[in-house]
C-alpha cells in the first residue's frame, strides 16, 4: 500500500495477554507526540466479493479483498477486474460477535499492499449466528484452514476472476480476541508448511499450537485491555519457538485500535502490513521499515532475526 507515511506512536516492545470477547473499549486518552518514517511502495485499488462457503453443514460467509484496477485511495468496489500480479492470501479472523464487514476497513489496507484478504463469518461465534456457542471455537482453525484451500483453489479454475492472481505458496493468518485464538490454531504439528506467517492481535493459547514447519509470529495487544488478562498472551507467545515479535500499544484497549481514526490504528496498520510484506514477499525495505519501529522502543523486540 502506498502510504506517504505511518505515524508511529509510542510502542512498547514487550510481552503480553489473551482474550475473550470481541467488544468496543472506553474513548482512550489524547494520543502522545508522533514521529513520521517514509513508505515508498506503490499500492492498489481494492475489489470485493463473497463466497458463499460452506465445511459440511458448517456455513462460511466469506467476504473476499483483493489488490484491483484503479488508483490506490479508489473506494472499494464491487466485484472490480483484479490487478495485474500475483498476490499472498492472507486470511483474518474475527472474534465472538464479530463480522467480516467491520474489519473491512483494516483489511483492505492490507489488500491495497498487494495481498488477497478472506475474512469469513464463523457459523456459531460470529454476530449474524443464529445459535451462539463459544465452545465452538476448537472447531474454527479447521474452519478457517478450510478457507485458505477455498481461496487458493480460486487461482488455479478456469474462467474464474482471480485465476492466475493468487500466490497460494505464500500465505498469513492474521486474528482478533478469538480470532487470535483461531489464528493460533493453525499453526499445529501437521499445518500446511505454505502458511508462512501469523499475526495474534490479542489472542491467546489453542490446544497444540506452534508445532510443525516454522512460521513468522507477530503479537500485538493494547496495554489497557479491559477483556484479556495480559499473562495469557504472554503465556501463548512464550511458546513459539519460532521468529517472533510481541508489540505492546500504550494506551490501548481491547478493539479500538483495529478501527481507522482511533488511537492505535496506524502502528497496528503499519507494523502488519509491513510484517506481511516481510514475510509474504521478501520485501527488504519492509523489514527494514518493521525493524525500525520495534528496535525504536523500549522492550523486547523477540526473535526476528532483523
Amino acid at each position: 500500500m502506498g502510504r506517504t507515511s505511518i505515524i508511529v506512536a509510542a510502542v512498547t516492545v514487550a510481552m503480553t495477554a489473551a482474550c475473550t470477547a470481541d467488544q468496543e473499549a472506553p474513548t482512550p486518552p489524547p494520543p502522545a507526540a508522533t514521529t513520521t518514517t517514509p513508505s515508498v511502495e506503490p499500492g492498489y485499488a481494492v475489489g470485493q466479493r463473497e463466497l458463499d462457503l460452506s465445511r459440511g453443514d458448517r456455513k462460511l460467509r466469506t467476504v473476499l479483498l483483493y489488490p484491483a484496477a484503479g488508483t490506490e485511495g479508489d473506494p472499494i468496489r464491487a466485484g472490480a477486474a483484479p490487478a495485474p500480479g500475483r498476490f499472498p492470501v492472507v486470511l483474518y479472523s474475527h472474534g465472538l460477535h464479530g463480522t467480516p464487514e467491520r474489519y473491512v476497513p483494516a483489511a483492505a489496507t492490507w489488500a491495497a499492499a498487494g495481498f488477497v484478504v478472506a475474512l469469513p463469518a464463523y457459523p456459531y461465534t460470529s454476530a449474524e449466528a443464529e445459535e451462539y456457542r463459544r465452545e465452538d471455537l476448537r472447531n474454527q482453525p479447521e474452519d478457517a484452514a478450510f478457507v485458505i484451500r477455498k481461496v487458493r483453489d480460486l487461482g488455479r479454475e478456469n474462467g474464474e476472476q482471480l485465476q492466475g492472481r493468487i500466490d497460494g505458496d505464500h500465505v498469513a493468518a492474521v486474528g482478533h480476541s478469538a480470532g487470535g485464538y483461531t489464528t493460533n490454531g493453525l499453526f499445529t504439528e501437521d499445518h500446511d508448511p505454505r502458511l508462512k506467517a501469523g499475526i495474534v492481535l490479542a489472542g491467546w493459547m489453542a490446544p497444540g499450537a506452534f508445532h510443525g514447519a516454522p512460521a513468522s509470529m507477530l503479537f500485538i495487544h493494547g496495554d489497557s485491555d479491559p477483556v484479556v488478562p495480559v499473562a495469557d498472551s504472554r503465556a501463548a507467545y512464550d511458546q513459539v519457538p519460532w521468529p517472533k515479535a510481541y508489540v505492546l500499544l500504550p494506551r490501548n484497549h481491547h478493539a479500538a485500535y483495529m478501527l481507522p481514526g482511533n488511537r492505535g490504528f496506524p502502528e497496528m496498520e503499519s507494523l502488519v502490513t509491513d510484517f506481511l510484506r516481510w514475510t509474504l514477499k521478501g520485501d527488504p525495505a519492509a523489514r527494514d521499515r518493521f525493524a525500525g519501529m520495534v528496535r525504536n522502543f523500549p522492550g523486547d523486540p523477540g526473535t526476528m532475526g532483523v
